[in-house]
Formats: C-alpha cells, structure tokens, sequence
C-alpha cells in the first residue's frame, strides 16, 4: 500500500538549509500495524506529515496504491487525505461546542460522491457503537474524560472509510489504564476491520502493542523490528 524511496524533506530558514529527513526508504504493507519512533527531533513527526499528505517531500517517490503523491498539488492532496487516510491526534482537536456525534459527522461533510444527512449520521451511529459510546454521544467534549475524547476522535477519523490511520502520540494526553484500552482498540481496528494503523510514538509501551517498531534518529530509518508484544502474541 505504501512505498517510499529515497525520501527527503529539507526546510528553508532564511539561507539555511535545515535537512529533517536525509534519504528514507520504507514499505508498509496493506494492512500492517506499525509504529515509528524515536526522540524529539529524530524526523517521525515530519514522516508522518508526508505519510499523511500534509506535507510533500522535497525529493524522492511516495507511493499509495500504485499512485505516485510526491508531485499532487495542495488541491490533489486534500482529496486523497479525504479519500484515504484518517488522523487521530494527541490534543484530539475536537470541536469544543458540538456533540460527541457532530464531531463524528463533521468529516462526513466533505466527502465524495456527497452523502445524505440521514447517511452520515447512520454511518456516524455506527462509529460511535463501535467504540463504545452510544450515551455518551449527545455530549459535548468538555464533559467527556480524555479516554471517550479519544474514542470520538477515533470514531471521526473512520468516518470516510479510510484505509489508512495515522495516529500522532495517541495516548499523550492518557493515563496508563487509559492508554491501554485505547491501544487495544487500534489494535482491535487493524486485526478486524484490516486498517493500516500507524502509530508516531516516544512512548516504548505504546510502541510494543504494534507488530513492526520503525525506530529514527537525525532523519533516518535506524531500525525496524517485530515487537516483543507480536512475538508473544505469535507463540
């Protein structure tokens, strides 16, 4: 599903050059678990800004389903984010003054063919049963804990049917008991619904309930290994 090769992301500061990745080469199957990690300033963020086509690189091919993204316009790339790839946040960048199930809703809006209302909000319906949060969905996010904040957040990035999720230091904000629920659920997504999960993580724990750790450091791919949690799972 995912190929990049030779990939590289410089940023401008003035008359600076200020490389961030130096030359990456990966391949995430259809289907896979996946985590990257790696210290502050190692380069995931930045990765995960190209994997997701918020951003493009400044060299190299990205490849999703056999379509080079590399060189898609702004326009090109927000289509295929939609299309595509849904996002899960640290902060959860819920709408603060809408319910649980608006938010939900929300990315529903921007889909092609357009949807019905009646249709987003069945589609909507089903999410939050999903993940566990059927009376709870008429309230806002101020009176929802950080783990259902989540669990929406989660719900609204499966919205469009994406075959893809890209999750960003998803339990951050969690605590441990927290973290481990949400987790599984990630892990519950990719076994039986066949998602492409992937994970940015500083977080050792969270790295292990995925089955392949992609380690950096100074913007290059150093490792990328089974975890200890997939090969206990494999015995």
């Amino acid at each position: 599903m995912i190929q990049l090769k030779d990939i590289t992301k410089v940023y401008h500061v003035g008359e600076i050059d200020l490389p961030v990745l130096k030359g990456i080469s990966l391949t995430i199957e259809d289907g896979e678990f996946v985590s990257l990690t790696g210290a502050s300033g190692s380069g995931k963020s930045t990765l995960m800004n190209l994997l997701g086509c918020l951003d493009r690189p400044s060299s190299g091919e990205y490849w999703i389903d056999g379509k080079n993204v590399a060189n898609l316009n702004a326009n090109q790339r927000a289509a295929l984010r939609n299309e595509r790839i849904g996002f899960v946040f640290q902060n959860f960048n819920l709408l603060p003054r809408t319910s649980a199930l608006e938010n939900v809703m929300m990315p529903a809006a921007y889909h092609h063919p357009a949807l019905s209302q009646a249709e987003i909000r069945a589609n909507a319906l089903k999410l939050i049963r999903l993940v566990g949060l059927e009376d709870r969905m008429h309230h806002t996010p101020a009176q929802l804990s950080g783990g259902q904040q989540q669990r929406v957040a989660i719900a609204r990035a499966l919205i469009n049917n994406p075959g893809i999720l890209l999750a960003d230091e998803p339990t951050g904000n969690l605590d441990s008991v927290t973290s481990v629920e949400v987790m599984n659920m990630f892990r519950d997504l990719n076994r039986d619904q066949g998602l492409t999960v992937i994970i940015v993580t500083h977080d050792p724990k969270t790295a292990a309930f995925t089955d392949r750790a992609i380690h950096m450091s100074d913007g290059l791919i150093t490792e990328g290994v089974a975890t200890e949690l997939n090969a206990s799972l494999k015995k």
